[in-house]
């Protein structure tokens, strides 16, 4: 039976298959003793979907849930249905498309009003559609050299040193999402974001250490561009993933198994990052925690996560700082450094006693606070511990909050995409 047609079979109101079911034993028993021969179900060989690119398929499963690690502090099961989640952390170089697309819109919109830079087409909000082909060829516009485009885009930038930046006042992206308010009242609200990351957050968090150079190269040389992005508050991550899921739309109608799906993208849920972290597909295989070393030559132990191994001890593990995001080695999974490396924003709001009301299916506490409220409304959760923690912030189960609206420089995020649900060998039919 192909795809197509147990699709169809598996979407029949239950009535109608109990029905046939039944239709089919009594012709069975009045023509032999032997019933008729029920067709096999059909389980998905691949084992995994293929993923968009730059992510992994984590197939459903089960982790045990806590609110924090206490040892009297059991918790409960919780299932994940199957989604797609980033191999690595976002990167610099990935967030700097993100970042120079943004500039680009606002430059072309906003100052430039060039007709060669818009198409022929106007949208239901009146507003002209950008060509992006013609765009592409001269991005990123704000790095022009032109002293006539130089002074036009005047407004939106800046000079840092003798450097030319972007003013952050003025590069932002603009998105709508459902917003949730622990009520059933939700709503589309819009927002309005500043993307650039905070480049002298090095500075900021260790004022009194030497970082001048981590502020002034970290987010724009080409030596990180493969460094994990931190200095991005969870709201700008949150654009972030906004931004990049409408950019994989493309890719994905071109990938057959996903093809026609509405496929949601977002930050991971606190949940999806715990059992993506563990590697595993039920509680009750045996883990240790996260594995701080493997064996080396001579029998020597070799580090194989990103931390601060005690105080004053930031590089034994191969970097004083972060670390590109494919180092060591990737977890069953085929995911890199869910522990160390930088701590991640998840999706969730932070509260101490989530676990008792989130629901045991896919569970996410979300709270969407407004700029006037308390900063105990704006807790985000972060996972995973960083490259300044030591190894107890490292398991996969340690929880910690930063207010959405606070960057630092040893936290990061990674993007997780919904998968479709594929039925799995365990379905197949099988003989009493």
């Amino acid at each position: 039976m192909n795809k197509k047609n147990l699709r169809h079979r598996l979407s029949q109101p239950r009535t109608i298959v109990i029905a046939m079911l039944t239709t089919l034993i009594v012709v069975a028993a009045c023509k032999s003793n032997n019933f008729y021969s029920a067709p096999k179900v059909s389980a998905f060989k691949g084992g995994k979907l293929p993923a968009p690119p730059g992510m992994v398929y984590v197939p459903s499963g089960t982790i045990l849930y806590k609110s924090s690690l206490d040892s009297g502090n059991v918790g409960k099961n919780i299932s994940l249905s199957a989604f797609f989640i980033d191999e690595t952390e976002v990167t610099n170089k990935q967030y700097r498309q993100f970042v120079n697309w943004v500039a680009d819109s606002v430059a072309v919109t906003d100052y430039l009003n060039d007709d060669q830079y818009f198409l022929d087409i106007v949208g239901e909000d009146g507003q002209r559609r950008i060509n992006w082909k013609r765009v592409k060829r001269v991005s990123p516009i704000w790095r022009s050299n032109d002293p006539a485009i130089q002074e036009q885009l005047a407004p939106m930038l800046a000079m840092k040193g003798s450097r030319r930046t972007l003013n952050p006042e003025v590069v932002k992206y603009r998105f709508s999402y459902l917003r949730s308010n622990g009520r059933a009242d939700t709503e589309y609200v819009t927002d309005t974001v500043a993307v650039m990351p905070t480049e002298d957050i090095w500075s900021e968090d260790f004022p009194n250490a030497q970082l001048a150079s981590m502020d002034a190269n970290y987010f724009t040389h080409e030596s990180f561009d493969y460094y994990p992005v931190v200095g991005v508050t969870w709201k700008q991550a949150r654009a972030y993933t906004d931004w990049r899921g409408k950019e994989l739309m493309a890719n994905i109608m071109k990938n057959s198994y996903l093809s026609g799906y509405h496929l949601t993208f977002s930050l991971p849920t606190e949940a999806q990052w715990q059992y993506a972290a563990e590697g595993k597909l039920d509680p009750r295989d045996t883990i240790s925690g996260t594995r701080l070393t493997i064996d080396g030559n001579e029998g020597k132990k070799k580090l194989a996560v990103n931390y601060k191994q005690g105080e004053g001890t930031y590089s034994q593990d191969g970097a004083t700082f972060t670390v590109p995001a494919k180092s060591y080695t990737p977890n069953a999974f085929g995911i890199y450094n869910m522990a160390g490396n930088v701590a991640e924003w998840t999706l969730d709001a932070y509260s101490p006693s989530a676990i008792a009301f989130v629901n045991d299916l896919n569970p996410v506490l979300l709270y969407d606070a407004n700029e006037g409220d308390s900063d105990a409304l704006k807790r985000k959760v972060v996972r995973g511990g960083s490259w300044k923690d030591n190894g107890e912030q490292l398991n996969s189960e340690t929880r910690n909050y930063v207010v959405d609206y606070e960057p630092h420089s040893y936290i990061g995020f990674r993007c997780v995409m919904s998968a479709v649900e594929m039925p799995t060998q365990q379905v197949k039919t099988r003989r009493y």
